[in-house]
């Protein structure tokens, strides 16, 4: 067992010592792209500050014999491509491929000082997150980098989720966790073919009406769909929190059902996610909109804060009742909109507007 004082050192001599905080640099919206798709590779510059992350994908999607390509590819967007505010982050095959070391060994010494982010998928525990640890630690030493590279876990294991608060602690380097819900699905044995979003199956009935003291079983009644993906976000949540580390909703399959996506994206927003995936340009707007706070709400929590002062004691504004936890989670949003009014000038122009 590592000694907990050994915790934040580095795992090679000569690599950037680990970070003791996780920066809370925005990400609302990880974009996915195909490094080794020309087409695809040809849009990223026009991404470039309207996204919070590109994610350069070299597992899923990307045909077998695409890999080397796709590889090649990211290397050479990094290399060309100034992305200002925007994080480039990619996603590496999973562990038990025959793609994900070359994977590391060739973009960590080409383009590590422009990557912020290595995703990881199908991990099923700490023991996936302390190779991958040691192994940038080793390639970082190598290539002269000044700082250490993050690490970003994808859940589309039952292993995976029943390990979750070790994932989460298994290293300095962990950035963030992601749902993969495809993955997960049939890992669990679920019954669904979507990926991500409800299934109208999982549901609720009201009960039967009754008329005249006998109960109506075949009338009509109401049914409300349910979330398939409740209790696993609601529990990566909690290990993400407990850790200081970030909870991310995953991909949303359907391109073409914009209402559904932008439901569960705000499910995920509400329950405590701070970003999500987006699969195509178009969801890319979803997320901005969905995970920045709206106007009305950081006003309200500005409010809120100003009426508490040293955030003690009790106030009643507009009928309700406002005290310290509710300084608190005023507090989380107005970070938020701090944190966003950095990066996205019409944010900041809506912000200050209500502020003043």
């Amino acid at each position: 067992m590592r000694s907990a004082k050994d915790f934040f050192a580095p795992l090679a001599v000569g690599a950037p010592a680990p970070l003791r905080e996780v920066p809370a640099r925005p990400s609302r919206a990880i974009h996915f792209f195909d490094p080794g798709n020309p087409k695809m590779a040809a849009k990223v510059p026009d991404l470039v500050g309207h996204v919070d992350v590109l994610l350069g994908n070299l597992e899923d999607a990307v045909k077998a014999e695409n890999k080397e390509a796709a590889c090649a590819g990211l290397v050479r967007i990094g290399r060309e491509v100034d992305f200002g505010p925007t994080q480039l982050w990619t996603r590496i095959n999973s562990l038990d491929s025959p793609w994900a070391l070359d994977d590391l060994t060739t973009l960590v010494p080409a383009i590590g000082d422009k990557l912020d982010v290595i995703m990881v998928p199908k991990v099923q525990g700490a023991e996936d997150i302390h190779y991958v640890d040691r192994l940038l630690a080793q390639l970082e030493a190598k290539a002269g980098l000044e700082k250490p590279l993050l690490v970003h876990a994808i859940l589309e294991t039952a292993r995976g989720v029943a390990n979750v608060e070790e994932i989460c602690a298994a290293s300095p380097r962990m950035q963030g966790l992601s749902l993969g819900p495809a993955d997960l699905a049939a890992d669990r044995r679920m019954k669904t073919t979507r990926v991500g979003g409800g299934h109208p199956g999982y549901l609720v009935r009201a009960d039967a009406p009754e008329d005249g003291g006998q109960t109506q079983y075949d009338a009509e009644r109401a049914t409300y769909q349910q979330d398939l993906w409740h209790y696993t976000i609601a529990r990566m949540v909690d290990a993400c929190a407990m850790h200081g580390i970030y909870p991310y909703y995953g991909p949303f399959g359907d391109i073409a059902d914009e209402v559904a996506c932008e439901d569960q994206f705000r499910n995920a927003f509400l329950l405590g996610c701070v970003g999500a995936w987006s699969l195509h340009p178009k969801q890319i707007a979803i997320a901005n909109r969905v995970f920045s706070p709206s106007v009305e709400d950081v006003a309200h929590a500005r409010r809120v804060i100003a009426a508490l002062g040293d955030g003690t004691g009790a106030v009643m504004l507009d009928g309700k009742m406002e005290d310290d936890a509710s300084v608190k989670q005023c507090q989380v949003m107005v970070t938020l909109a701090e944190q966003l009014s950095e990066i996205d000038p019409e944010l900041r122009k809506m912000y200050d507007e209500v502020q003043a």
